[in-house]
């Protein structure tokens, strides 16, 4: 496994075409590799993500299997004279081998959080439709949920009020979501773009519908986090988390707790 940090450089109009195109930058994240492993969730995958850095600029970072070529993305997006080849690389997998259940970590999580619901004016028995979680408390549920499955614990928040304390406090409210967890979600933003037609039928993240716009909700995760189950937390390393991966969502990275 490799982990790449790509710098972009955003002055270039090329870049900002891109930045404004999820469907262009998986593009051009698939065109790394010149063999992209398969998708059949059997084995890795690459998983990519935005981050906003210091002085605004912007990072592409990618998990991958496979080495990635990046020699495209430097000459239509990057800078071309930075350090030998205007990205770098990690070797992921000795990183991957070192963690161990019960480490704490600092984490980041771009991810799709969604639900799957029934309309009332849907007909009785009908198939469940996707819906995205769109309230800060909504979405961290959505992570709470599915922590245990990736193989982690979002730590709690010591400071927090305790259920505890709101029982003692007559006609109190149980405390937020957002106020239990050593957790902050941020850029929670929609994304929509048109789908193009020819990928309409292979890709299951886009509606059925030939041409349709694509549509999802993105949210961002920094939090610190308790391994519990290590090899389900490497697979959600290496697999991602959540729907819309192609689409720059499910990578989660780690830090040192500081």
């Amino acid at each position: 496994m490799y982990l790449t940090r790509f710098r972009i450089n955003t002055s270039r109009s090329s870049a900002r075409a891109l930045l404004a195109s999820p469907q262009r930058l998986h593009g051009a994240v698939d065109m790394a590799f010149p063999k992209p492993p398969p998708r059949d969730g059997n084995g890795p995958r690459v998983l990519w993500r935005l981050d906003q850095a210091p002085t605004n600029r912007i990072n592409l970072l990618i998990s991958s299997p496979d080495r990635p070529d990046l020699t495209h993305l430097a000459e239509q997006a990057g800078w071309p004279t930075l350090g030998t080849e205007g990205w770098t690389t990690f070797a992921y997998g000795e990183f991957l081998n070192k963690l161990a259940a019960g480490g704490e970590w600092a984490f980041r999580l771009t991810a799709n959080p969604l639900h799957y619901i029934r309309r009332e004016q849907d007909p009785p028995g009908s198939p469940t439709k996707r819906a995205p979680h769109m309230t800060v408390g909504h979405q961290i549920g959505w992570l709470i949920k599915h922590q245990e499955r990736a193989g982690f614990e979002v730590l709690p928040n010591e400071q927090a009020p305790t259920d505890n304390d709101t029982k003692a406090d007559a006609g109190a409210e149980e405390p937020p979501m957002q106020w239990r967890y050593q957790l902050v979600v941020h850029e929670r933003t929609p994304v929509r773009f048109p789908q193009r037609a020819e990928r309409s039928k292979s890709r299951r993240e886009t509606s059925s519908s030939p041409g349709a716009d694509v549509r999802f909700t993105r949210a961002t995760f920094d939090g610190q986090l308790r391994i519990t189950d290590l090899a389900a937390f490497r697979r959600t390393l290496t697999h991602g988390m959540g729907k819309s991966k192609a689409y720059g969502c499910g990578l989660m990275t780690l830090a040192p707790v500081r």
